[in-house]
């Protein structure tokens, strides 16, 4: 039960719907149907693909959190070494009969994303592979991790035809993940630099990464509002983004630290955005 436990913890559920759900509403707007493929890949992105990516995060990334006061509640598990071997193999293990499925179910196009997107989950942190310690990609790869699932969801459904709303919400969408990890780097400036961990922030410095993370989310919020219909007012669900990186505009390497009040923030925001995007999505298309 206390590896269950801290199984539960490194999967990190308040962040779930993250991931599942622009699978399962995609699918849905896409296919229209409420079939085996929806429900599968529904399961699959809300627990074992958190486990999987989250999971390999906490085993390789133990020593570095260790001198991070952040970690070890909401904002990041603390893994012992001795379930780091449990943790990889039940991720995987888990994992597996769900990627055969989609795999079986899929076409050519949506394998190719599913790859994709697999593989930015394990390179992200592994090692030998860590993009997250190459300025920029780190930022990439963690917006691929929630934006391959809702391409991935589109190619199932569509049988990878590819239509102007997909590419205008998948970039505003991958603009939004960048910014939210350029952001989320910006407060681990000096533990990084400490544990010589290079980041997006580390590169950049704590005020340029803040007034980046800035300009993507408002390039995404006008990329969104060419979306078509009511969807345009998806971008209504980034504003709050704008506020809260806008207080962080003259944030200092010395005080990035302070970057940690807009993110946690950033947990709720996204159950916001969440709300904006529900409210769209109901009623006839």
């Amino acid at each position: 039960m206390k590896l269950v436990s801290r199984l539960l913890v490194s999967s990190r559920p308040v962040s779930w719907i993250n991931t599942a759900f622009p699978f399962a509403v995609t699918y849905f707007m896409t296919s229209g149907q409420v079939d085996a493929n929806l429900l599968v890949g529904f399961i699959f992105f809300l627990i074992p693909y958190n486990l999987l990516m989250y999971g390999i995060n906490d085993v390789f990334d133990y020593e570095s959190d260790l001198a991070n006061p952040r970690k070890g509640g909401i904002e990041g598990a603390l893994l012992e070494p001795k379930y780091h071997q449990a943790t990889l193999s039940i991720a995987s293990l888990l994992s597996a009969p769900f990627v055969i499925y989609l795999f079986a179910a899929g076409n050519q196009v949506s394998s190719v994303v599913l790859t994709g997107t697999l593989f930015a989950v394990v390179a992200y942190s592994a090692k030998y592979l860590r993009l997250k310690e190459i300025p920029v990609l780190d930022s990439f790869t963690s917006a691929v991790h929630f934006v391959g699932p809702l391409v991935f969801g589109w190619f199932l459904a569509n049988h990878g035809s590819l239509e102007t709303p997909l590419v205008v919400a998948s970039a505003a969408f991958l603009l939004w993940g960048m910014a939210s990890h350029a952001f989320g780097a910006v407060q681990d400036i000096r533990a990084d630099r400490q544990a010589n961990i290079s980041s997006i922030a580390t590169f950049f410095g704590a005020r340029t990464t803040v007034r980046l993370a800035f300009a993507a989310y408002l390039i995404a919020a006008v990329g969104a509002l060419f979306l078509p219909g009511r969807y345009a007012f998806a971008a209504l669900a980034i504003v709050p983004y704008l506020f809260v990186v806008g207080r962080e505009f003259n944030i200092t390497d010395d005080n990035c630290e302070l970057a940690n009040r807009g993110w946690k923030r950033f947990i709720w925001l996204n159950f916001f955005a969440g709300a904006v995007i529900s409210s769209l999505l109901i009623g006839p298309s």
